[in-house]
């Protein structure tokens, strides 16, 4: 045997080693599972690291136990109420039992994806249109539930899945946005007019209670004028007792001379008047009768006995008792502040009515939910 035959048998027999050893050594990762058969049989499940195995009668099945993600390919879905409908969904499943992943069913990865589309068909199929929009939840709970029962032969855990795409076709469409577009109007509509009600109510509650603070006012207005006429018709029958008391005081002690005097002054008085036609209260003849007597042509008439006040009480009564008593300034001053206290008090509880009014009034309608 030359050298160059000795070098070709020693690299073959270095290939066929490595070979055998690359057979006979198997490595399963943490996230896998090995499945060995020898002879076409199982002969047992591999733990991760390294495995040795006889070589050339052992095949290994490495399967990944990790979650695996499977997108549900879009199909075309009628529903109960005759809508076609485009539909995809995307499944979360895991291999429980690698095992069962091997022995139980050829691919399992297509397998789910079918069961996933006839599953997703069913149970799309029995509902409307518009529950699909709105029950999502419920569909996705639904699939679940079903694709986990029937993988689970298989060895295969569902853990979720999502409906991702729900496309009805564009004439449903174009009926679904016109009654969209109809709702919204009709809710614009009965949120403008529940807007105009309550601006109708908080105006109507504005004018009355503006209609009752102006009628307040002249009320309080009024109030304030009879008082001060009644103040004014007080301090003038006052000043007019005052002045008919001093008058009484001053004649009572005037006699029939000093009377004829006063008398011939006034009918001076008169005769300096542009008027030319006089009244007089009383007969002419007994004050020119009285007037001789003063002057001495006439026989002298005695001088009347003065009047003193205690003879004109004792003829008439107390002054006090028939003219009432005069009020001092300060009386009348504390009578007007007491009156300026009332009309502020007044006002001040037409304003606590007026603010209490204005919440007591009709509550304004909550916004309609949608």
């Amino acid at each position: 045997m030359d050298v160059g035959s000795f070098f070709v048998l020693l690299l073959i027999l270095i290939v066929v080693t490595v070979v055998i050893l690359w057979t006979t050594i198997i490595q399963i990762e943490q996230y896998e599972a090995g499945v060995a058969l020898r002879l076409g049989k199982f002969y047992a499940m591999l733990n991760p690291g390294w495995n040795f195995v006889v070589p050339l009668i052992t095949v290994v099945f490495k399967i990944d136990l990790r979650i695996q993600v499977l997108d549900v390919p879009r199909q075309e879905v009628i529903t109960k109420d005759n809508s076609p409908t485009m539909v995809d969904a995307v499944v979360y499943y895991r291999v429980a039992d690698a095992k069962k992943a091997v022995l139980n069913v050829a691919n399992y990865r297509s397998a789910i994806v079918n069961m996933s589309q006839t599953t997703l068909r069913g149970v799309v199929g029995d509902m409307e249109l518009d529950e699909i929009f709105s029950s999502r939840d419920k569909i996705n709970a639904i699939l679940r539930d079903k694709l986990d029962i029937e993988t689970d032969p298989w060895g295969i855990k569902v853990d979720n899945v999502e409906i991702r795409e729900v496309d009805p076709s564009p004439n449903v469409k174009a009926a679904m946005e016109e009654q969209t577009s109809a709702e919204r109007e009709r809710r614009a509509a009965i949120l403008k007019a529940d807007g105009e009600k309550r601006s109708a109510i908080l105006s109507a509650e504005g004018d009355k209670q503006s209609r009752i603070l102006e009628a307040e006012g002249v009320r309080q207005a009024k109030v304030l004028e009879a008082q001060g006429e009644r103040t004014k018709t007080i301090l003038e029958r006052q000043g007019e007792a005052q002045g008919l008391r001093i008058t009484a005081m001053g004649a009572s002690a005037l006699d029939s001379k000093a009377l004829t005097v006063l008398s011939l002054d006034s009918l001076k008085e008169l005769g300096s008047g542009p008027a030319t036609k006089f009244v007089i209260p009383f007969e002419i003849s007994k004050l020119l009768e009285g007037a001789s007597e003063y002057v001495g042509y006439s026989k002298k008439a005695g001088d009347r006995e003065l009047s003193g006040i205690k003879d004109m009480e004792a003829a008439l009564g107390k002054t006090d008792d028939i003219l009432g008593p005069i009020p001092t300034a300060e009386e009348m001053a504390a009578e007007i502040e007491s009156i300026k206290e009332e009309v502020q008090e007044a006002a001040e509880t037409v304003s606590k009515e007026g603010i209490k009014d204005d919440y007591s009034g009709t509550e304004p309608p909550r916004e309609l939910e949608e």
